[in-house]
């Protein structure tokens, strides 16, 4: 089950001005805590958070909205969290706050079908992103014969994005979150 979060309506829940910026670091927190309260009464296995109503993201928000919701104790049992409906500077600023916290998450751009791997990951993390992606999944061998890599190679990348619960595993076969 897939819930979708509209940031933009939690913002305007939150706040009483009319404007759709997600700026300053206690406006931020106040919506990471919406955010959280809707995920602890929810039984989905992944939360889309669709920022395609917010016009402007601050650095500070990102880091509160984003950053300290991947940071916080999850729910039990945690979703898995992606991010839709970014543009450019909402991207770049996540993508900031992500890095400086050395943490990661999967996101598509506003009017991108592909998603994309934001923030901090290796080179074989996001190589093996990128070919998940194109295969809508695989197997650590089928993933090592795509890329060209040893088995145990593949295997170590594939750990790393489940760890960041970039992907899913039913044991054999990974797969990328679904983005739409």
């Amino acid at each position: 089950m897939i819930q979708t979060i509209r940031i933009g309506r939690l913002l305007r829940e939150t706040v009483t001005l009319p404007y759709p910026c997600l700026v300053t670091r206690p406006t931020g927190a106040a919506v990471r805590n919406r955010i959280e309260a809707a995920l602890a009464h929810s039984d989905c296995h992944t939360a889309w958070l669709d920022f395609s109503d917010v016009e402007l993201l601050d650095l500070s928000c990102a880091d509160e909205v984003v950053a300290k919701l991947l940071l916080a104790e999850p729910v039990t049992p945690a979703p898995f969290l992606v991010l839709r409906g970014l543009r450019e500077e909402q991207h770049e600023a996540i993508e900031h706050v992500l890095t400086h916290h050395r943490l990661a998450i999967t996101a598509t751009l506003y009017g991108a079908e592909a998603p994309c791997l934001l923030g901090w990951a290796s080179a074989d993390a996001r190589a093996t992103f990128d070919a998940l992606i194109v295969r809508d999944g695989a197997t650590p061998a089928e993933l090592a014969a795509a890329l060209g890599w040893p088995e145990g190679r593949a295997r170590e990348a594939l750990q790393a994005l489940v760890a960041y619960r970039i992907l899913c595993s039913d044991g054999v076969r990974y797969r990328p979150l679904r983005t739409a």
